[in-house]
């Protein structure tokens, strides 16, 4: 799988306190129109999540949005995206996101973003995808996670065998090329040797 089709994006809801995160956000909508990447995002029409689809949709690319019904008014559900999939439930969200894509990237966000990303470097430590996930390092945004996870690995909770290495950018110009070449040194059946099957409740 040498050539990236879809991009799962997490990011947040709202814009954040610096202007550079919008301005990410656009830019990287941008790229992936301009690559032909579809994006696969969490559905809203807020915030970053807002900006980055309708950046895609305004420079002729391609949008899934993936959202929970009961988010669907709270985060103003993106009604111009070609294809909208309303979900039961979180679990199925963030399924149907998994199986859409095929790299992951983090923008700044809140919580939400934290959580999903985390469960992506989870899966990947776990040997369940070597999909390449990648945190959009804005603004240093990223900088404590990172820290914690040094943190994690001076103290051997992250042990040798079960590395925790997500690719690192400060500019999201740099994030297409550094997939590509994580994908590159993989072959296509390692991508994901056992997809994780969440149980929907």
């Amino acid at each position: 799988m040498s050539v990236i089709r879809t991009i799962c994006v997490y990011c947040g809801s709202g814009p954040g306190a610096h202007p550079a995160f919008i301005a990410a956000a656009r830019d990287l909508g941008r790229i992936l129109a301009e690559n032909r990447v579809r994006l696969v995002y969490g559905g809203g029409s807020l915030g970053l999540m807002g900006a980055l689809a309708t950046a895609v949709l305004d420079h002729g690319g391609e949008v899934t949005g993936v959202i929970p019904e009961f988010l669907t008014a709270r985060e103003k559900k993106l009604t111009r995206a070609q294809e909208l999939i309303v979900t039961r439930n979180m679990h199925e969200r963030k399924q149907i996101m998994f199986e859409r894509a095929d790299a992951f990237v983090a923008l700044p966000g809140g919580i939400g973003t934290l959580e999903e990303t985390i469960e992506q470097m989870t899966w990947a430590q776990l040997g369940r995808h070597k999909k390449p996930i990648v945190l959009a390092n804005i603004e240093a945004f990223w900088d404590p996670l990172c820290a914690l996870l040094d943190h994690m690995k001076e103290l051997a909770f992250i042990r040798p065998g079960l590395p925790v290495e997500p690719i690192v950018v400060g500019r999201v110009e740099d994030i297409l090329p550094r997939v590509r070449a994580a994908v590159a040194r993989l072959g296509e059946a390692e991508i994901v040797e056992a997809a994780p099957t969440i149980q929907r409740m």
